[in-house]
C-alpha cells in the first residue's frame, strides 16, 4: 500500500463522521448505531439517506449541501477514496453527513428495519458478468428491503446502458412503481425533476462520461416489502467497456 494511502487510513481513524467496519471487523462486532443513527449521531428525526458504492463521497456531500434537513450516509470499502468526502464534510461543518467504510454485501447489518427511507446507487459497476454483484439486483434489493422503510425510494444514476436496462426490466418484471426513468437525464429531462437541485450535482468521472458525449441515464423507484422478487431472463447488450478509460474484456455480447 502507498504510503498516501496510508496516511489517508491514518488519518481517517481520527475523522468523527467515519465509521469503518470491514468484513473482519462487523463478523465479531455488533454494529452500535444499528437502529439508533437519528438518536445517536444525527441528533435529529429526519430522514436516513443512503449512497452505496459513494467512492470519494462527492454525491454523499452534494446531496447533503441540497438538504440540510435530511441525513446523508455514504458507504463504500474503498477507504483512500472516502478520505476525500469525509475531510469536505468537516472542513464544511456538514453535521448531516457520515461515511460508513465497509462490504455492501453486509449493509443490512448496519441498519435496523425502517430506519432508512432512500437509497442512491450512482454509477455503480454495472458487474455485467455476474448478477448478483450488481446493486440493483433482486438478491441486493432484498437485503435493502430489511432496513429500507416500505416503499421507500431507489434513485439509479449511471452511464451505464447495461445497468439501465437491467434495472428498468428487474423493476418492471417484479411491478415496482417506477416514477422516474430517462436514458438522457440532461437532454430528456422527465417534466417531474425539472428544475430539481439534484440536477446540479455531477461528480468529475460524470463529467468525464458527459464530455466523451455518453447520456446519463436516471431512474427513480419504490421498493414495496411484499410479493417475491424474481430476475428477468431478457438478455441485454453489453456495454462495450467496464469503467473509465478501461475496455470491455468479455467476449459475450449479451447477458442477462
Amino acid at each position: 500500500m502507498g504510503k498516501g494511502k496510508l496516511q489517508k487510513f491514518a488519518e481517517m481513524e481520527t475523522f468523527r463522521n467515519v465509521f469503518q467496519y470491514p468484513y473482519a471487523v462487523i463478523e465479531n462486532t455488533p454494529f452500535p448505531l444499528k437502529g439508533r443513527w437519528r438518536e445517536e449521531y444525527f441528533h435529529n428525526d429526519h430522514p436516513v439517506v443512503l449512497e452505496l458504492g459513494c467512492g470519494k463521497g462527492e454525491y454523499t456531500v452534494g446531496l447533503a449541501r441540497l438538504f440540510p434537513d435530511m441525513n446523508f450516509i455514504g458507504v463504500d470499502i474503498k477507504g483512500a477514496r472516502m478520505h476525500k468526502g469525509a475531510k469536505e464534510a468537516l472542513d464544511e461543518g456538514l453535521e448531516n453527513v457520515a461515511f460508513l467504510r465497509t462490504n455492501i454485501e453486509f449493509i443490512d447489518r448496519f441498519f435496523s428495519e425502517g430506519e432508512v427511507q432512500e437509497i442512491w446507487l450512482t454509477f455503480s459497476d454495472p458487474q455485467m458478468k455476474n448478477p448478483r454483484k450488481r446493486l440493483s439486483s433482486t438478491y441486493f434489493m432484498e437485503r435493502y428491503r430489511r432496513f429500507l422503510t416500505d416503499n421507500g425510494l431507489i434513485h439509479l444514476k449511471t452511464d451505464s446502458d447495461f445497468l439501465f436496462t437491467y434495472t428498468q426490466l428487474m423493476a418492471e418484471k417484479n411491478q415496482l412503481p417506477i416514477e422516474v426513468s430517462t436514458k438522457d437525464l440532461y437532454h430528456d429531462t422527465p417534466a417531474t425533476i425539472v428544475g430539481s437541485p439534484l440536477l446540479t450535482i455531477q461528480t468529475y468521472y460524470e463529467q468525464q462520461w458527459i464530455s466523451r458525449g455518453l447520456n446519463i441515464k436516471y431512474m427513480r423507484f419504490r421498493l414495496p416489502h411484499v410479493g417475491r422478487l424474481e430476475e428477468s431472463d431478457v438478455e441485454i447488450p453489453l456495454d462495450d467497456y467496464r469503467s473509465y478509460k478501461r475496455t470491455k474484456r468479455s467476449s459475450l455480447d449479451v447477458a442477462k
